[in-house]
């Protein structure tokens, strides 16, 4: 028997004598309809709204029908549900649940003032990239790009985010420091070869406090791995130290920050400190006897043995005094496996093994924060011509990690999400599919009553509810 067609619809298998067809006409339907979670958080701490203020808009302002705040908004949310190129956005400006997040007073997009554009409510992929490659020195006399970045601002308003988000000063604070790779896969301004990564990219350096983002430079690949730190540190110590003059800070890093003026820097500047230290023959030998010691417990116990070293050194050049060294005699299936660090921290106040162990091998943390930002919020997609807009692509990816970082520490605390990375909360909190009605006076989204997780989006919501919203 011939199969009766309809025009638009999709035939799939069938399932038994039953046929399976579709087609798209279920009216405005987003995929997308936990983000309102975010919309939640943004209500209550202005993140974006704040990054917006960043931003000195040149337009004319009777000319305009996007604002800064909602491209913003638009741009940031749309990097947390998982749209990263600003391709995406020319079908995502039809979306009235992303109009929603950035706020945009029309849902619909019918009250726009061209024809062509009625039912965008959003800005459109040339808009928001005249956005980002908007030169610093533009003015209301440029021809189309107008709106400038104020980086100093995002710098300075990634501190305060973090500040803001202790209720009482704490005694104690990490400054975890680390370098990695941005790779590049065209001829980006800054694009050099890197040695140790074995391909052409950027060198972005990173600091976070625990889970919150403290900076984020995009850097040339041709320098150091811990060029600039010195600085940053400088920056983000002093203003944190403006609001809370007693904490305790200690700065955590690689052995790629074991360098003598960063840690002269922080001996002159009350900062603690513990950073790898790259193992050479007189380290090597330092520890001879415990590395001895760690294979007769190996030979032993057939398990991996530590035993540790509590000395003091000097390099024979680089270092201008002797400092407190920390050797790991490690012996394993595989053979030696010696490590050094060096701190600041007294002997009496900290042995040997809790140094190491304890605070040193925490560092690792840091990595997966990281390869959150980087794998599920895009930060590496530095794909335009200049590294001040490539900058700017990396202020968004660290505003969207902040924003979801946000909502992990004010709704998923307490929940078995307390600990959830982006990818898995975008999956399992954002990823609704919800059907949108709209009226004069409400906006109605009917959510999936097959989705898995109702309760818990509940739990979240209410907990977000209790948070006062912010003037």
């Amino acid at each position: 028997m011939k199969t009766e067609c309809t025009a638009g619809q999709l035939e799939f298998h069938g399932l038994g004598r039953r046929a399976v067809v579709g087609k798209f006409d279920g009216g405005k339907i987003s995929s997308d309809s936990g983000g309102l979670l975010l919309r939640e958080v943004e209500q209550r701490t202005h993140i974006l709204k704040r990054l917006a203020g960043c931003f000195v808009d040149h337009r004319d302002p009777d000319q305009i029908e996007h604002t800064v705040e909602s491209l913003i908004k638009q741009r940031v949310m749309g990097l947390a549900l998982g749209y990263e190129d600003l391709n995406d956005h020319d079908a995502l400006r039809h979306d009235p649940l992303l109009a929603l997040l950035s706020d945009v007073a029309d849902p619909t997009g019918q009250d726009r003032r061209r024809a062509q554009d009625k039912g965008c409510a959003l800005a459109g992929k040339s808009t928001l990239n005249r956005l980002e490659l908007t030169p610093l020195d533009a003015d209301a006399a440029s021809r189309y790009k107008k709106i400038v970045t104020c980086p100093a601002a995002m710098d300075e308003l990634l501190v305060a985010l973090f500040l803001e988000a202790y209720e009482a000063p704490p005694a104690e604070i990490i400054l975890d420091a680390d370098a990695t790779d941005d790779p590049l896969h065209g001829h980006q301004e800054g694009r050099f070869f890197h040695g140790y990564y074995r391909r052409y990219c950027y060198l972005p350096l990173y600091i976070f406090c625990g889970e919150h983002l403290l900076c984020a430079r995009l850097r040339k690949a041709d320098q150091d791995g811990a060029a600039g730190t010195q600085e940053e540190l400088e920056r983000i110590i002093g203003r944190i130290r403006r609001t809370w003059p007693d904490v305790r800070i200690i700065v955590r890093g690689d052995s790629g920050f074991c360098r003598d003026d960063l840690m002269g820097w922080c001996e002159a500047h009350g900062v603690e400190y513990v950073v790898g230290l790259a193992k050479n023959s007189r380290l090597k030998a330092a520890i001879a006897e415990e590395m001895v010691e760690a294979n007769v417990q190996y030979e032993a116990t057939g398990q991996a043995a530590r035993v540790f070293k509590d000395f003091r050194y000097r390099t024979r050049t680089s270092w201008s005094c002797e400092r407190r060294v920390i050797g790991k005699a490690e012996y394993l299936a595989k053979g030696e496996n010696p490590r050094f660090v060096v701190t600041s921290l007294p002997a009496n106040a900290l042995d040997a093994r809790a140094v190491y162990e304890d605070l040193y091998c925490a560092r690792g943390d840091m990595e997966n924060r990281i390869k959150e930002q980087q794998l599920a919020l895009f930060a590496d997609r530095t794909s335009t011509h200049a590294m001040r807009s490539n900058q700017l692509r990396l202020y968004f990816s660290s505003f969207a990690y902040v924003l979801m970082q946000t909502l992990r520490r004010l709704g998923l605390h307490g929940t078995s999400m307390a600990k959830a990375q982006c990818d898995t909360i975008r999956l399992k909190l954002f990823k609704i599919g919800a059907h949108i009605r709209l009226s004069v006076r409400r906006v109605c989204i009917a959510f999936s009553e097959s989705y898995p997780y109702t309760e818990l989006f509940r739990h979240i919501l209410r907990k977000l509810q209790q948070i006062p919203l912010r003037c």
